[in-house]
């Protein structure tokens, strides 16, 4: 058990009005603040489903700041036993992404979850779920938006603009490249608004989305087409 928040108790039994009550208990947990050092190291984090099972691969990849050089990943095959619902994913995902965040022997300084932090209905996205269980700074950074409102960014990278939910600020709208379709990026526990985005840009390169995001989105594939192996790895 940690925070109060027992593991065993994310099953598929819990009803929509349990899982939904948990999230708003567990949001009063949620800590937003700057970051206490420097970080050197970043990690991304993602999953992938087999077509019409349950059988899901699990995958962290650790990359070095600067240059986001690969320097140790995990990865798993398991079962998730939680159906989809939106604004529920961390009943689903969080089970196998915790089992791949046990195999790392070093552990990253940041994650970076694709999905939410708190640019969510309750304020508990995948990534704010998971930064409480772990007790470790997270970010949440999406493709598409969830929640609230905002203006376009203007149209270069870099450029954003925070995403606005009955008046409070709980994310940002991220021009990853110039002429692209932004990204949506949100703290997700223990970073502050300006860490979240000022960490999104050093992980980009020259695509739209950040390098943790697409080197775990390889490993699961990977994994899942079985060109490697599960387990960790350090390069």
């Amino acid at each position: 058990m940690q925070n109060g928040i027992n593991s065993a108790e994310v099953k598929m039994y819990i009803s929509v009005k349990e899982a939904k009550a948990k999230q708003e208990k567990m949001r009063e947990q949620v800590v937003i603040k700057p970051l206490e050092k420097e970080i050197s190291t970043v990690a991304g984090a993602d999953l992938s489903f087999d077509k019409n099972s349950d059988k899901v691969q699990a995958g962290i990849v650790i990359l070095r700041l600067p240059g986001l050089k690969v320097v140790a990943r995990s990865a798993v095959t398991t079962e998730v036993d939680f159906t989809y619902i939106p604004g529920l994913l961390a009943f689903r995902e969080l089970p196998p992404l915790k089992k791949a965040w046990k195999l790392l022997k070093i552990k990253p300084d940041v994650l970076i979850l694709d999905g939410h932090g708190i640019a969510h209905p309750r304020r508990l996205g995948l990534a704010t779920h998971f930064g409480i269980l772990m007790d470790h700074p997270t970010i949440g950074c999406a493709k598409n938006n969830l929640t609230g409102n905002f203006e376009q960014p203007r149209s270069e990278k870099g450029s954003y603009r925070y995403i606005i939910d009955d008046g409070e600020r709980i994310g940002i709208v991220l021009r990853s490249r110039t002429n692209v379709n932004p990204i949506f990026v949100s703290p997700g526990h223990k970073v502050s608004f300006e860490d979240s985005r000022e960490i999104v840009m050093r992980c980009l390169s020259r695509y739209k989305l950040p390098e943790t995001t697409r080197k775990a989105h390889a490993l699961v594939n990977r994994l899942r087409r079985g060109e490697t192996e599960p387990g960790y790895i350090e390069f």
